[in-house]
């Protein structure tokens, strides 16, 4: 009988947490593991009944389920079975606490009393990893980082776009403060002269904002919610990722396996997957932002061709390598 591996995601609309989620299922893992997935609260009521060999809670940490969590552990702990207890933290960043968090040391210590009751942390960058030791949020032996990622088979199958001027950037994701679609659209407006065109693909609670920002520029175009990725990446030149926080960032994944030259706030995840691979500049920073994309159009056609190449061959092993590390950390959290 295989394994049971039992994901708790309270919260359906994270896309990039549940698009990696699916694709960790869907992979050559489930011949080993069963994975199942439930909201919070509903998995909780019924684990007196069931217990699975390993627990995963996606959810943001928060003192509003830090209850649950030490029902979990207090559950786990009496129990026969003795269930293994995970976290994976999808949510926190310094970026993040810098500007989201009023009183880091109530922050920080709700993030030890939660880490406290589980026997695993899991991390999806070196950065988040990095920022949770420096300020000692987890035992060093509770730490496990493994970089997040998904299947991009799609993305590497596409062909190389012929670059041609005028460029056309791109810019996908939610629209909310943490992804900086306005940082990027007051760029935009500081080049005026600007001989390009900028498409915007997504949804959410600040699209009425965003498209304020954009009123009567035809440099502009959204899109609207996009469900093929791969043909909207296909169709652009230069993607640009204006993101406030990004303890990861699956778009850059995404981009870079598209082979397509970036630009991306240099913060959390995002500078550790482009290093020399793109052009990272400081968030919240429209005059500098602005800069880089006048920058990118000043480059060679060839000069993005090979930076777009060099972001490809960056990520053609990643999903192998991301199965690698989770298979291992299961197995040493099965004891097998």
């Amino acid at each position: 009988m295989k394994p049971r591996i039992l994901n708790l995601l309270s919260d359906e609309r994270m896309g990039g947490v549940k698009t990696s989620l699916s694709s960790l299922m869907s992979s050559r893992l489930n011949t080993k593991f069963e994975f199942e997935i439930a909201p919070l609260k509903r998995a909780i009521a019924s684990l007196r009944n069931f217990q699975p060999d390993i627990i995963i809670v996606h959810d943001a940490c928060s003192w509003k389920i830090l209850p649950s969590l030490l029902f979990l552990k207090i559950l786990l702990k009496i129990s026969k079975k003795k269930s293994k207890l995970v976290i994976e933290d999808h949510h926190y960043s310094a970026a993040f606490e810098r500007l989201k968090v009023p009183s880091p040391s109530r922050f920080r210590l709700m993030l030890k009393l939660s880490h406290w009751c589980v026997d695993r942390l899991l991390v999806v960058s070196k950065a988040q990893g990095e920022w949770m030791l420096k300020h000692q949020l987890i035992k060093p032996n509770k730490l496990t980082i493994i970089q997040q990622s998904l299947n991009c088979d799609r993305f590497l199958a596409l062909p190389l776009k012929p670059i041609e001027k005028p460029l056309i950037f791109a810019a996908y994701g939610r629209f909310d403060e943490q992804k900086g679609f306005d940082i990027l659209l007051k760029a935009i407006e500081l080049l005026p002269d600007l001989n390009s065109h900028l498409k915007i693909a997504g949804y959410g609670s600040d699209e009425a904002l965003l498209k304020k920002l954009a009123a009567g520029n035809p440099q502009v175009q959204f899109v609207g919610k996009i469900d093929d990725i791969p043909a909207f990446l296909n169709n652009c030149d230069v993607v640009i990722i204006p993101s406030r926080w990004e303890p990861w960032g699956n778009v850059c994944l995404e981009v870079k396996a598209s082979g397509k030259p970036i630009i991306a706030s240099a913060v959390d995840g995002l500078v550790e997957q482009l290093q020399e691979l793109g052009l990272l500049v400081p968030p919240d920073d429209p005059q500098t932002l602005a800069k880089a994309i006048a920058q990118i159009c000043e480059m060679s056609l060839q000069e993005l061709i090979d930076r777009g190449i060099k972001g490809r061959e960056s990520v053609k092993n990643a999903w192998d390598r991301h199965l690698t590390e989770w298979e291992d950390l299961l197995c040493q959290l099965l004891g097998t």
